[in-house]
């Protein structure tokens, strides 16, 4: 391998003065340290950043705004942080369709405030603050509007991507398509990076609504979360968005309202024309019932994870007629509530463990869950 003053030079001399140094006490994945941090400006860059890596035998990591590089396992090796910040733009829109392709290190609301010109925008939403195309991507991260639009990977139409070698590929996108490669807009998606350096992403964009209501009523349990699911799902009322909020202490949420609200809240969001989402949301809440009321704000934990830094994030994915069992079996195991937040519509909801649980007592809280 080569010194580490040698490959710093080199970086430095592929990515510009200025854009190559060594690491800090701040540049690390999941609490493992890397030696140095590279920030190419270019595809062809990375491109050759991939080339000294595969060169040097060193392991690369790319970190967008690094709001999700805690998550999952820490990587056993880490040499160069591929800091993806000037892969940042609208690449290409093609007139006359609805897509766009997106530098890997954009943040996801300075694509959509670019489409807003237009009347436009990407159906994303990830609670992660400052997230960017490429992170989201490779986290599979979304938020509320997934129960309309789905995933990132299920939005995705294609990816440009450096394999280990330093060679530019692209997946399906706009007739673009490496004929010897697996699919990997469903491989990249989701992999946390680990599998090839995404340089764009090409999305497909809608129309933005011109009208939003949320729809919003007190819940005390699981069950009572599944069944008013249920009725939501039957009004055909096409919601964007059905989340849910339980706090694990009622009391936090609404302490002097104790006999009229419950201790969580069912959220519907409905999006459209203005006159026909007023007319959709009126017609839940006689379906609703209880204390049901219209908003045009959504509620304060909307678009937000249940968990703080240094609690133990989890995420339960299961079929909605089975989310209550799931959220029951967690409280079971755990051995009394824990906040859960997240898309009761389609079964994906997160929750939050104290930070002063062992990883053996985590390890035994999953194991019961799963085999629920």
């Amino acid at each position: 391998m080569s010194t580490g003053s040698d490959v710093e030079r080199r970086l430095a001399a592929i990515c510009g003065p200025g854009f190559a140094r060594h690491a800090g006490p701040a540049d690390e994945v999941a609490g493992a340290p890397s030696r140095f941090v590279a920030a190419p400006g270019t595809v062809e860059a990375v491109s050759a950043v991939m080339r000294l890596a595969a060169e040097h035998d060193l392991a690369l990591a790319p970190r967008g705004a690094g709001s999700k590089l805690d998550w999952g396992a820490p990587p056993a090796r880490l040499d160069v942080l591929v800091d993806t910040g000037r892969l940042a733009g609208v690449w290409h829109r093609p007139p006359g369709e609805s897509v766009v392709e997106v530098g890997a290190g954009t943040p996801v609301r300075a694509v959509q405030a670019v489409l807003e010109r237009d009347g436009l925008r990407l159906p994303l939403d990830p609670p992660s603050s400052g997230a960017t195309i490429g992170g989201v991507v490779a986290a599979d991260e979304s938020g509320p509007l997934r129960h309309r639009h789905g995933t990132p990977c299920e939005q995705l139409v294609g990816v440009s991507y450096v394999d280990a070698e330093g060679r530019l590929r692209h997946s399906e996108g706009w007739g673009m398509r490496d004929p010897d490669g697996p699919d990997l807009n469903q491989l990249l998606c989701g992999s946390q990076g680990a599998l090839a350096m995404l340089v764009s992403a090409t999305m497909r964009v809608w129309p933005a609504p011109l009208g939003r209501l949320w729809v919003l009523r007190s819940v005390w349990t699981p069950l009572e979360v599944h069944d008013l699911v249920r009725l939501v799902i039957a009004a055909s009322v096409e919601p964007a968005a059905i989340e849910v909020d339980l706090p694990a202490h009622r009391a936090a949420l609404i302490p002097r309202q104790r006999s009229r609200q419950g201790p969580g809240t069912l959220a519907v969001l409905v999006e459209g024309g203005r006159t026909e989402v007023i007319e959709r949301a009126e017609r839940l809440v006689p379906v609703l019932r209880g204390d049901t009321r219209v908003t045009e704000e959504p509620p304060r934990w909307w678009h937000r994870y249940p968990f703080e830094p240094g609690e133990v994030a989890l995420r339960l994915e299961v079929p909605i007629s089975d989310l209550h069992a799931a959220i029951y079996a967690l409280r079971d195991a755990v051995g009394g509530p824990v906040p859960v937040r997240g898309s009761a519509g389609v079964g994906v909801v997160h929750a939050a463990l104290p930070s002063t649980l062992s990883a053996d007592r985590v390890a035994a809280i999953l194991d019961a869950v799963r085999g629920v």
